[in-house]
């Protein structure tokens, strides 16, 4: 999918990073990203948290910074209808992706990636916080590498900053019940 949004006032977020060839020893798999509906413009707006029937928040749209105390704003105002977190998001904030999975856990709310929705980068996380957690047969659930957007001019210090978000990355998995080998496979 290609990273540049034809709005240049739209924020540019790559749904996933390209693959990259590993000495020979990529895997070939079917692409789950076939099976996405979602409009990829919609995808790169921030996202976004929709009360529907049933008490299922759709959050929907790139994890932009202050999503986290956005979703927290949605709880506050409507937390006693939500019982279930929807996802469809291409990822983005760490930080938030984080905290919201937190709020998550500590509301007791489910998560879910639908048929034809994805959930990739940093979404997963979000969808590991749920109490109970389910996916589509058709739903596309990614996780990456780290890259730099930009170049680093600094490789030490870009082995260093990768080595510890892969580390709190595991430890938010394992807290949250999930076998943090999941994500490395």
């Amino acid at each position: 999918w290609p990273a540049e949004s034809a709005d240049p006032m739209k924020r540019s977020v790559t749904v996933l990073p390209p693959a990259v060839e590993t000495h020979g020893a990529r895997e070939q798999s079917a692409d789950p990203r076939q099976f996405v509906r979602t409009d990829r413009d919609a995808l790169r707006d921030p996202i976004s948290f929709t009360l529907k029937a049933g008490g299922v928040l759709a959050a929907n749209g790139a994890i932009d910074q202050g999503a986290a105390a956005r979703f927290e704003s949605e709880l506050e105002a409507r937390g006693e209808y939500v019982t279930h977190v929807a996802l469809n998001s291409p990822g983005g904030s760490l930080e938030d992706a984080m905290a919201i999975s937190r709020l998550v856990r500590e509301r007791n709310l489910a998560t879910s990636v639908a048929d034809g929705a994805i959930c990739a980068s940093s979404c997963p996380l979000i969808l590991a916080g749920g109490v109970e957690r389910q996916a589509g047969d058709r739903a596309a659930i990614g996780v990456h590498q780290f890259y730099a957007a930009e170049e680093m001019n600094n490789p030490a210090q870009a082995m260093a900053d990768a080595q510890i978000i892969t580390a709190r990355i595991s430890r938010h998995l394992d807290e949250m019940g999930v076998d943090p080998a999941l994500w490395l496979h």
